[in-house]
């Protein structure tokens, strides 16, 4: 039945919750959170919601949840408050613990690791494989020749410590 002539539909509880393809404790939800009621239910009278005003307020919701500009209540803000203190708080025993380390340090360390793996991969060629493939015309001896090199360099920086334990410090100039 219509309320307003071309202005959405009174439907009860269930038949929202079916018309918005809703479960019906997430409507409860919604109208906890704002959403529009024509009438209140209880004692035997069905809830009423217009089609219409609440398919305006779910839509202003989104946008307002898309440019997250929703008013959070007051618990919210505090739930939200207690979890960011929560996060604070491991992140510090994290960063005591030594599992954490500044963004600059881990930077400077993979800057002195890559070029270490640099330097020993750009040798391979010139000085190693070199003298492995003069003369060679085989272009399947010399990938596999090439492939063995590389392999070889790669076990060996495995198996070594790129970084220095020194190189992990940074002054207090390199942190501003």
């Amino acid at each position: 039945m219509s309320n307003r002539i071309g202005r959405g539909q009174t439907l009860n509880r269930t038949e929202m919750a079916d018309h918005l393809g809703i479960a019906m404790p997430t409507l409860d939800d919604w109208v906890r959170r704002g959403c529009p009621v024509v009438s209140r239910g209880g004692r035997g009278r069905a809830w009423q919601y217009n089609t219409a005003d609440v398919r305006e307020w779910r839509d202003q919701d989104i946008r307002e949840e898309m440019a997250g500009t929703a008013t959070a209540s007051t618990d919210e803000l505090k739930r939200r408050k207690l979890q960011a203190e929560t996060e604070q708080a491991e992140l510090d025993l994290a960063r005591a613990k030594g599992q954490v380390v500044p963004v600059a340090q881990f930077e400077r360390a993979m800057s002195i690791a890559f070029g270490e793996v640099r330097a020993r991969l750009r040798n391979v060629v010139p000085s190693r494989a070199g003298r492995r493939l003069v003369g060679e015309g085989d272009e399947t001896r010399i990938k596999a020749v090439l492939r063995e090199e590389i392999d070889q360099v790669l076990e060996a920086l495995a198996d070594d410590a790129l970084i220095a334990e020194e190189d992990l410090v940074i002054d207090a100039e390199d942190d501003e």
